[in-house]
């Protein structure tokens, strides 16, 4: 029988099947972070439990942590108390941390591939929504609360459903000026927010084919956007080339074995899926929000949805949005001033992503007006960023240059909107208050679009800006 690769890994990872229908599920890899580990630790003391697995555990700081002034202890006295607290935590179970002294600290989503613990046929859980990030490399990875959090330290297992598969192609060359970021744009606007539940993604198609490891993690990251818990690109060559000497990598011997294995887990061909939904890469532009989810997303060139023009079940949440936006329905997107430019996030500050921007941003000036901060996703991307001199070039356009962290995705640490500035971001998420400002607006983009918004003080279409064609 055929199957697809989330049933390959489930029947893996399967310890048993519960009498409520839920599959108790081996968790091959465990990744925590400083806000939803310290309730789940004090649980298993509660409960006189052990972490079961400790080796198969990471951990890194990255929501609360500050990205200018780095030094401890913390200003924020609940963000000083939660990083000393994971330290003691990891301290005490033999859980590898990837702290601030180590020069591998940064955000969960973006430590986990680059340090290669993220490895294809596995099942990954973190106490984190975008954990959807790490199946790009072929693995089933979903975001979990925090009881579940305990539940994998004290078993490596926990309960759960398994989803259908909805296979997503993308097929044909995207237009210069156009990026990952705007193809899931896309995906989420076409098939809705609430599109995936009880679906997981998998990703395919000539796009995807050619897509880096980088663009496809920008995909699987907003997975979640699209109501999917999962989702997932099979692995090939993209994927090995790009584990392939990494810390925590197989190495020798074990690295010939392990691509066997991991070739293993592609779904096979002719397969039947629960659903099949199809784009074509060249009909998809330049992609920003202008509402209060990822799916109220519109092309640079059109013009804000009037409320009656769009089905009567969206109606209600179209005028919310356009009211706390600030706009007027029918006026174009583009021109709209903006305040904040924010270029970071487990979904765009990876390498790729500075390196992309810096090309064009070399010998331009941030508009007077606009705060623009860069927020490499980890210290490790952070130091190959200087040695390329590619931080020089966003300090030499007027950019604040900042430490790893998750930064102005979220309003959990110093970086937050002021008031109802309005945010141009390469984050993933522009719900109401995310930036830390309950007035706060937030506007979704690709990378280069955030730099194009930094340098005309507008919401701007990158290719017009920089002259791609």
């Amino acid at each position: 029988m055929k199957e697809t690769l989330l049933d390959k890994v489930w029947a893996a990872h399967t310890v048993r099947e519960l009498p409520n229908g839920s599959t108790q599920l081996l968790i091959g890899t465990h990744l925590i972070h400083e806000v939803t580990s310290p309730q789940a630790f004090g649980m298993l003391r509660d409960l006189g439990l052990k972490v079961k697995f400790p080796q198969r555990t990471f951990a890194t700081v990255d929501h609360i942590v500050p990205t200018d002034e780095r030094e401890e202890p913390f200003s924020d006295q609940l963000a000083d108390e939660m990083i000393k607290a994971l330290r003691a935590n990891c301290r005490e179970a033999g859980i590898t941390f990837f702290d601030l002294p180590t020069g591998h600290q940064g955000i969960v989503h973006i430590v986990g591939p680059e340090q290669g613990i993220t490895q294809p046929g596995t099942t990954i859980a973190c106490g984190d929504s975008h954990t959807s990030t790490h199946g790009a490399f072929g693995a089933i990875a979903f975001g979990i609360g925090t009881s579940q959090v305990r539940d994998v330290l004290a078993t490596q297992t926990m309960a759960i459903r398994k989803p259908k598969v909805r296979r997503i192609n993308v097929d044909g060359k995207l237009s210069p000026g156009v990026y990952a970021k705007d193809v899931i744009l896309h995906i989420i606007r076409r098939l809705g927010v609430n599109g995936g539940i009880g679906f997981a993604y998998e990703y395919g198609g000539s796009t995807f084919d050619a897509f880096t490891q980088e663009e496809r993690m920008t995909v699987c990251n907003m997975s979640i956007e699209g109501g999917a818990r999962v989702g997932y690109v099979n692995p090939d060559k993209t994927t090995f080339d790009y584990l392939q000497g990494r810390r925590y990598a197989p190495q020798g011997a074990a690295w010939e074995k392990a691509l066997t294995r991991w070739s293993a887990f592609a779904s096979d061909a002719g397969v039947a899926y629960d659903d099949v939904v199809g784009f074509h890469a060249g009909e998809i532009a330049p992609t920003v929000t202008w509402g209060i989810n990822p799916g109220q997303a519109i092309f640079i060139d059109e013009r804000v949805p009037r409320p009656e023009d769009l089905a009567e079940k969206d109606r209600a949440t179209a005028a919310e949005a356009l009211a706390h936006m600030k706009l007027t329905p029918g006026q174009p997107i583009k021109g709209v001033p903006v305040d904040v430019a924010f270029l970071g996030s487990c979904t765009n500050a990876r390498l790729s992503d500075l390196t992309e921007v810096a090309r064009y941003v070399k010998g331009r000036t941030v508009r007077a007006g606009v705060k623009a901060i860069v927020v490499p996703g980890s210290q490790g991307v952070a130091t190959l960023a200087e040695k390329m001199g590619i931080a020089e070039i966003f300090r030499a356009a007027g950019f604040e240059w900042r430490g790893a962290g998750c930064s102005m995705c979220l309003g959990m640490n110093p970086d937050k909107l002021v008031g109802d500035q309005l945010c141009a971001s390469s984050s993933n998420r522009n719900f109401k208050g995310r930036q830390g400002s309950p007035t706060g607006r937030t506007v979704l983009m690709s990378p280069l679009m955030v730099a194009a918004a930094a340098i005309t003080g507008e919401i701007a279409d990158a290719r017009e800006v920089f002259s791609i064609s």
